[in-house]
């Protein structure tokens, strides 16, 4: 495995059934959690978007505006620090957030955004996905300079990405308690429920939560990868627990217990660390690299998640995270490669639209439902795309 992983949704008791669970798709915007921000006109602001967080609700004075630079102006009117963030319309994607907003205060966040649409969230607590809701950048005809200046544009685009582990390291602490809180209390089919969709924000980000290597095995280990002796811990584990081959003696009560309280523990440190994690144009174009190569070796093959085979959502995840890691340097990339650029959306496209091929209404189908050829077009698609990714990195670093 590398160095550098969604919404919760049902999944069946029987690993050989289709699995009825939201695909993360590219284009696609997460749900909205606690309530919806509300939208009290649709008119382009003339002055500052004002917004108001509390704990159930984001209100925003316009969800329209014109593109060019926009201030927002927050006003945590709850009780709880509250944070706010501007993501791109896939919902994943931070184009720019202001964190620990005090109850009583208003912190002011300055962007400049073409035209298109975007997602806003307020996050009370600082914990979870928040609370979100569309808001659109329509084109105003006045186009701001633009920043040349590459180092500016590298610098933007890193702390941009840095922005993104934290929200996914938040987001898969707050999965990971509800998934162990269940599991714990023998609730299965709730855990299995949950189990995939929370391994997504770890597959997202996996080679930074990788870097951290005493983190990786305790969480990720698979049971092939473990040395004589070795304690196994960590989600695949339960995985082989909740999605037992015939023969297998379930675990107790009691070990239930100790595996979930040790995932916890082991989560809340990750989320610890990425919250001063740093990061460079190198190992950005490096991870991007590195999760599409997570995807060949163990996703293509089936043996990430060899017993509940949900290892579709583990490839969206890793496409997802490489994805994101492309778009925040596309500036840069753009001005000293334009043609890898081009070449690197076409065949992000392609293999994203072959996945959904792969969508059963909202969901996934398991991996062991696929027929060799649907696998090899994927993993011909992985490779595709691997060779113009590898020259990323050489793309970007100045």
């Amino acid at each position: 495995m590398p160095n550098f992983s969604a919404p919760k949704f049902p999944l069946p008791n029987s690993p050989r059934r289709t699995l009825s669970y939201a695909a993360l798709l590219a284009a696609a915007v997460l749900p909205l959690t606690l309530t919806a921000c509300t939208d009290n006109t649709a008119v382009p602001a003339a002055g500052p978007v004002k917004v108001s967080s509390t704990a159930d609700a984001c209100t925003l004075s316009t969800h329209t505006t014109t593109s060019g630079n926009i201030t927002f102006a927050i006003q945590n009117d709850g009780t709880q620090v509250t944070e706010f963030y501007l993501l791109a319309a896939d919902g994943l994607r931070i184009v720019a957030e202001v964190e620990n907003i005090g109850p009583g205060l208003t912190r002011n966040l300055v962007v400049t955004a073409p035209a298109g649409n975007y997602t806003a969230a307020c996050k009370p607590g600082m914990a979870g996905d928040g609370i979100r809701a569309g808001f659109e950048v329509t084109e105003s005809g006045d186009n701001p300079a633009v920043d040349t200046n590459l180092k500016a544009l590298t610098d933007q685009g890193t702390a941009q990405y840095v922005s993104y582990v934290k929200d996914q390291a938040e987001q898969l602490l707050a999965g990971t308690k509800e998934f162990a809180t269940a599991y714990a209390a023998g609730d299965a089919a709730k855990a299995r429920d949950l189990y995939a969709a929370t391994r997504m924000h770890w597959e997202r980000i996996e080679p930074v939560a990788e870097s951290f290597g005493d983190l990786d095995p305790k969480l990720d280990a698979r049971e092939a990868d473990l040395a004589p002796g070795e304690e196994w811990t960590g989600w695949h584990r339960a995985e082989k627990d909740l999605f037992p081959p015939a023969g297998f003696p379930a675990l107790t009560g009691p070990e239930r217990q100790t595996l979930a309280a040790q995932l916890v523990a082991d989560t809340e440190d990750l989320a610890s660390r990425t919250r001063t994690v740093e990061l460079t144009a190198d190992k950005l174009g490096n991870g991007a690299k590195e999760l599409l190569d997570e995807v060949a070796t163990g996703k293509v093959t089936g043996e990430e998640e060899i017993w509940s085979h949900t290892d579709l959502w583990d490839f969206q995840a890793n496409v997802d995270g490489a994805r994101i890691a492309f778009e925040n340097l596309r500036p840069v990339l753009e001005r000293r490669n334009p043609e890898l650029a081009t070449s690197l959306d076409t065949k992000f496209t392609a293999l994203q639209a072959e996945l959904k091929q792969h969508a059963r209404g909202e969901g996934f189908a398991y991996y062991n439902e696929l027929s060799p050829d649907q696998v090899r077009k994927l993993a011909a698609l992985v490779d595709a795309l691997g060779e113009p990714l590898s020259h990323l990195t050489a793309g970007v670093v100045l």
